[in-house]
């Protein structure tokens, strides 16, 4: 059961700045260019970042994030001073912490379940669905997005399914030609 909305905390959470204001690349910066996201889309998903933090405070149970948000919290934990010194005990009032998951169909079954209720928690606290292109339903987010891979786009060539059958590649020669440019 969510709490009655706390506005104070909220306010704390949306007014704090994440990183050295004077940093030649910012926060968001940072995390479009690493996710290969527009500014918009970064900026976007650090808001959505917030009201994540403010989930895990309020929402009476274990919240999980999306993708997405879970980019924008890996960084912030990389801004370590801001994040332990800064963000947990002036902001949140408490530490936050990230566990990665111990993997297996039990670990799955748990965060699904973990997600939809925070999706769920989501809508309470905020009167409004989450944004679809940032928190994707929980069949997403734990069926098909796991997946998917990082890729270096510098140094690695992608090619849909589609073209490589249009160049007439299989398979067997795709394979076989991703084994010589490691």
């Amino acid at each position: 059961m969510s709490s009655p909305f706390d506005e104070t905390l909220w306010q704390r959470i949306a007014d704090h700045h994440i990183g050295p204001a004077d940093a030649s690349l910012s926060f968001a910066a940072r995390l479009a260019r690493e996710n290969r996201w527009s500014p918009a889309h970064a900026e976007r998903v650090i808001g959505e970042y917030r009201r994540f933090c403010y989930l895990a405070l309020t929402a009476g149970h274990e919240v999980t994030p999306s993708d997405a948000v879970d980019q924008a919290w890996h960084l912030h934990l990389t801004y370590s001073r801001d994040y332990w010194q800064v963000f947990c005990p002036e902001v949140l009032g408490r530490d936050l912490h990230h566990g990665p998951t111990q993997g297996g169909p039990t670990e799955r079954d748990r965060f699904y379940r973990q997600y939809a209720a925070t999706l769920a928690a989501y809508e309470t606290a905020f009167g409004t669905a989450p944004p679809a292109d940032i928190w994707p339903g929980a069949h997403r987010r734990f069926a098909v997005d796991p997946r998917g891979v990082r890729v270096n786009l510098w140094r690695d060539i992608v090619l849909t399914r589609r073209v490589a059958l249009a160049l007439g590649l299989t398979p067997v020669t795709m394979g076989w030609l991703a084994g010589r440019m490691m």
